[in-house]
């Protein structure tokens, strides 16, 4: 009984809405174009986030040149984009990011970290050696990024920092939105 009520339901649709037909196709068409759009941006979206952390117990450096800091474990790595082994982020995906890094210091010496993208100082976080000790920093930025662009935290010269099993110094980042 009720697919007959729903056939002759369509049908009498059907007969009414006779002279309004291009425009009905006009409309499933526009709504067709809708939905793959929104599957689009639903689905097809890239996931790329890591967070990382471990620069080894005690200090790190000093070094005798500029180095990029090595966070040797993650919290998470979706997309696989952070490499441990050398502590440096790479894009595949174009889009806008969001990084952010800590720092650490015990009272043995001066500190300053930068995140570099392409090797490319962009914000820094810095700490004088004085009597105080176990100073903490950090600094963040949102950067367009383009596949293959390189991301990093970077640890200069004669600088050192400390971690221990609290985990003071991380990096951390995510894609924002593709573009």
């Amino acid at each position: 009984m009720m697919k007959i009520t729903v056939l002759v339901f369509l049908i009498s649709c059907a007969v009414c809405g006779a002279q309004d037909t291009p425009n009905l196709i006009d409309k499933i068409t526009q709504m067709e174009k809708e939905l793959t759009e929104l599957k689009s941006l639903t689905q097809g979206t890239p996931k790329v986030a890591f967070s990382a952390y471990d620069l080894g117990a005690g200090n790190t450096g000093p070094f005798g040149v500029n180095t990029p800091l090595k966070y040797k474990s993650v919290f998470s790595n979706i997309g696989n984009n952070y490499n441990p082994a050398t502590g440096i982020f790479t894009a595949t995906v174009k889009g806008v990011y969001f990084f952010r890094f800590s720092m650490h210091n015990s009272h043995r010496a001066n500190s300053v970290v930068s995140l570099m993208k392409n090797d490319v100082r962009l914000v820094s976080v810095f700490d004088t050696y004085s009597s105080d000790f176990h100073d903490m920093g950090s600094n963040a930025a949102v950067l367009p990024l383009e596949v293959g662009d390189n991301v990093y935290v970077k640890l200069y010269v004669n600088r050192l920092v400390y971690d221990d099993a609290n985990t003071y110094n991380t990096f951390t980042g995510f894609l924002l939105f593709t573009n």
